[in-house]
């Protein structure tokens, strides 16, 4: 509830005075999907809600080359009402400052490394993301961060998690410095291509390193990531890739395909998504969509455990 009376307020003073004092714009998005899903023991139909959201961004500026910026945001479950137990569920809520230096923010965001991965995961909230095979989706708090500015296609993050006293390394003491947990990323955009490289330190108790790679030919976009990580506990010891294909048609409609695998060289287990789907493009902010989804877990002397969605949605963006 404080939340909602936050993003009111908010609102409130955006649409009241404009650009002055705030120069704020709400924004969201409303994604809903109609799904038959199967994990092997019960199938089952859900209505789902697909991290749709509520916030409001914008920036003001201080003086002369000085800019505060900020953003509220909140995951509304349209489905159920209810976002775990909550009305509204935080998402990337960050303050900072921005200049020709770059930007200084701080707050409770994705970290670099997610960042980085940007649209390479072409079922992101559906039954395909990415984060339902590997590590290295996280959202974290009380992060403290600094964006460098583009140069030559060349920019970077670098963010620092104080633990707050907590054991983020797992080695038996509680944490108490400012870069407990780190992560970054350098990234290099050019035209059609997009490449990085970023990794985490003790983020979800995981060191973590991947390399991202996007590439559009005409009506062709292609995805590439490739990523190598392990628990703080030697328990956990990954590597696998995922790659994506993106073609978008005369027609209003863009086909989709992506599938990564993941293997743990410690005993042997795997990980698959496979996902395949279209979209149809309705307006600027509006599509339709449908997918399948396939997400396997081998595990070393006992079955597969198998996963398939299918779906049918729309998202709006206003």
């Amino acid at each position: 509830m404080k939340g909602l009376l936050f993003i009111l307020a908010l609102s409130f003073t955006s649409f009241s005075f404009g650009e002055e004092p705030t120069g704020g714009k709400v924004y969201g998005k409303a994604n809903l999907s109609l799904v038959s899903q199967d994990d092997g023991r019960s199938s089952e139909w859900d209505l789902n809600s697909n991290a749709s959201r509520l916030g409001i961004k914008g920036e003001s500026k201080i003086s002369e080359g000085l800019t505060v910026v900020y953003q509220v945001e909140y995951e509304v479950c349209i489905d159920s009402g209810e976002c775990k137990g909550k009305t509204f569920k935080q998402r990337n809520t960050f303050a900072g400052l921005k200049g020709n230096f770059g930007m200084v923010w701080t707050g409770t965001h994705d970290t670099p490394t997610k960042l980085a991965a940007k649209k390479v995961d072409l079922f992101n909230d559906l039954e395909g993301d990415i984060k339902n095979a590997f590590e290295g989706e996280n959202r974290v708090s009380n992060i403290v961060a600094y964006t460098s500015p583009k140069m030559n296609g060349f920019s970077a993050t670098l963010a620092m998690i104080p633990a707050d006293g907590e054991d983020v390394d797992q080695d038996g003491q509680d944490d108490t410095g400012l870069s407990d947990g780190m992560s970054y990323s350098i990234n290099y955009t050019n035209d059609n291509l997009y490449l990085a490289i970023a990794g985490d330190q003790d983020i979800d108790e995981q060191d973590l390193v991947r390399m991202i790679a996007q590439y559009q030919i005409d009506a062709l976009k292609l995805g590439f990531l490739y990523q190598k990580n392990q628990d703080n506990l030697g328990s956990k010891d990954e590597s696998g890739y995922f790659v994506s294909a993106a073609y978008k048609t005369d027609s209003n409609i863009t086909l989709k395909a992506q599938y990564g695998t993941i293997e743990d060289d410690v005993d042997g287990d795997e990980e698959q998504t496979l996902s395949l789907g279209a979209d149809y493009k309705l307006a600027k902010n509006t599509k339709l969509y449908m997918f399948y989804t396939d997400n396997t877990d081998s595990k070393i002397g006992l079955g597969d455990a198998e996963f398939t969605a299918f779906g049918i949605g729309m998202e709006h963006k206003f």
